[in-house]
């Protein structure tokens, strides 16, 4: 080990620890009379927020909710949420984030597997409970959340409604000083084989990632994304890897949020006009639906930018948006990694140009945030070169990824193998350090001899002028042992067929950017593309559904 040099600290120096309620510090600060708004029910202000944060942490704290207990929440995206980010972890409890979406045996198990003590549920998933209760373990009691005037009666054992408990809780409460690599909140990935793994992150953790959040979208004029000035919005769901995290920058920086409650496409498009969001994240698939709401064609967007993350950001999609005078950048990461890896990162020159011309820098995945390394790595653990060309695995560290997977260490030191946190993403660097992801691991396509991306043949079918969105998978062939199949959705009033897809793909052949065989022979039309819960892609799902 190596030897340095370590001075002896004051005998009353204080340890100060790097603690999620040091985030909530400042914005109240800055901002005291800021808004928080929820949808168009309600708003308040940050100096509300610590009062409310405050009275939450008594009435869990009444309703048995101890240091290392574990509080489950299931809501909208809300105001509420935003307080349950902070008292729970602030208690000395941890936070599991219960995604709606998975199927109720799912949410049972995660819950069973999490240990949860106590559960906040919104009336709308109320009935998910209802019918699984006998099968739900460590559960004490439930606390409802409602938006109507009363709750709506239910068979769980609750300990009242959440704004009842709130009003009727004391206004102070002393959030204590503890290690900072107590467990703050835990959630589960939605991975596609087995049950869903559980990750975890420290409050030391959170913090650094927010302060690096904060920094790399914040300070750089390539990355303008968040200001002091900023209206943000999320529009990925808050039980995903915390919003990404976006939820606490925010706070801490004491900027105006908005919070849409439960997405809907019309409503979404309507606040971003009501209160001029200039920030939001979401998966493309809801940028999609977005887009093609009425709403959206009488907006002014020019003030909107937008981190797209979860799934690749398509040429398609990023030109679509620019006509609408939305700036698109690319997000990176992942559950594991809490999640923010890497970003857009546009130099001036690229700035300079028209909008419309700066889609091929957007889309690609952008270059690592300040305290992440990412390497690209080939079978054998040895880095590729960055020329741009040589592909390989990327492998990431940073402060803030998960150590392991809860209850499952082999599998966390198959994610940690060789010291790097493997992504499974299929990757090539440039030498400026701007990464490309070329398609998952178990999503590229192996046709005679070649290997095909899966990525570049959705992006490239995504630029056809009809076409909404596309996912391509390799079902196998016993000619070339796998061939590419395409599921396509056209945008309203569009029409197509699979000889205009393949003309259309048959210019990039001409252009040498693919060869002949990239270009499926068989492509489905379809309404709607198989997600995941959290709005991906469901490559595995497609898959299945063709065997």
């Amino acid at each position: 080990m190596v030897q340095t040099r370590i001075l002896p600290a004051a005998e009353n120096a204080h340890q100060y620890p790097l603690l999620i309620k040091q985030l909530l510090r400042s914005g109240p600060r800055y901002s005291p009379d800021q808004e928080i708004v929820y949808a168009n029910r309600s708003k308040y202000t940050y100096t509300d927020l610590v009062e409310r944060i405050h009275r939450l942490a008594n009435a869990l704290t009444d309703a048995g909710v101890k240091p290392g207990d574990t509080v489950a929440v299931m809501d909208w995206d809300t105001p509420r949420y935003l307080e349950c980010f902070f008292a729970i972890p602030m208690m000395g409890a941890v936070l599991h984030t219960v995604n709606v979406r998975l199927s109720p045996e799912q949410i049972v198990y995660t819950m069973n597997h999490a240990e949860d003590d106590v559960v906040l549920v919104h009336d709308d998933f109320i009935p998910i409970l209802e019918g699984v209760q006998d099968e739900i373990k460590t559960v004490k009691t439930y606390i409802q959340l409602t938006d109507e005037k009363t709750a709506k009666d239910t068979k769980l054992e609750t300990s009242g409604e959440y704004e009842e408990l709130l009003a009727s809780a004391s206004a102070e409460f002393d959030f204590p000083d503890f290690d900072e690599n107590s467990v703050a909140t835990t959630f589960y990935t939605t991975g596609t084989t087995g049950n869903p793994k559980g990750v975890f992150f420290s409050h030391r953790q959170l913090v650094l990632h927010t302060l690096a959040m904060t920094g790399s979208l914040s300070a750089y004029d390539e990355v303008p994304l968040l200001r002091s000035s900023s209206v943000y919005m999320p529009v990925t769901p808050m039980f995903h890897v915390h919003a990404w995290g976006v939820p606490y920058a925010a706070t801490m920086m004491g900027i105006k949020q908005v919070y849409p409650g439960r997405y809907e496409p019309e409503l979404l498009v309507d606040l971003i006009k009501e209160h001029n969001v200039s920030f939001s994240h979401c998966v493309p698939t809801v940028m999609q639906m977005m887009m093609g709401t009425e709403s959206i064609k009488t907006a002014d967007l020019s003030n909107w930018q937008v981190l797209i993350g979860g799934s690749a950001l398509t040429k398609g999609l990023c030109d679509a948006g620019a006509k609408l005078g939305i700036r698109m950048y690319t997000g990176y990461g992942m559950s594991e990694t809490c999640p923010l890896l890497s970003a857009t990162h546009l130099k001036q020159e690229d700035l300079e140009l028209p909008l419309e011309q700066q889609t091929a820098k957007r889309i690609k995945t952008g270059i690592a945030v300040p305290m992440v390394e990412l390497e690209i790595v080939d079978p054998s653990g040895k880095p590729v070169a960055h020329d741009g060309e040589a592909k390989g695995e990327v492998v990431a560290r940073a402060p803030w990824l998960t150590q392991s997977y809860f209850k499952e260490p082999k599998k966390g030191e198959e994610l940690w193998e060789g010291g790097w946190l493997h992504t499974g993403d299929v990757a090539s660097m440039e030498p400026d350090n701007t990464l490309t992801i070329k398609d998952r691991i178990k999503d590229v396509i192996k046709t005679g001899g070649e290997w095909l991306s899966s990525l570049d043949l959705e992006n490239l079918i995504s630029q056809h002028s009809a076409v909404a969105g596309a996912a391509v998978v390799g079902i196998p062939d016993e000619k070339w042992g796998e061939r590419p199949y395409a599921l396509v959705t056209l945008r309203p009033g569009e029409q197509a067929n699979l000889e205009d897809i393949q003309r259309h793909l048959q210019e990039y052949v001409d252009r040498g950017e693919i060869n002949k065989w990239a270009i499926p022979t068989q492509i489905d039309f379809v309404e709607d593309i198989p997600k995941t819960s959290v709005g991906k892609i469901n490559k595995k799902l497609i898959r299945d559904q063709l065997q």
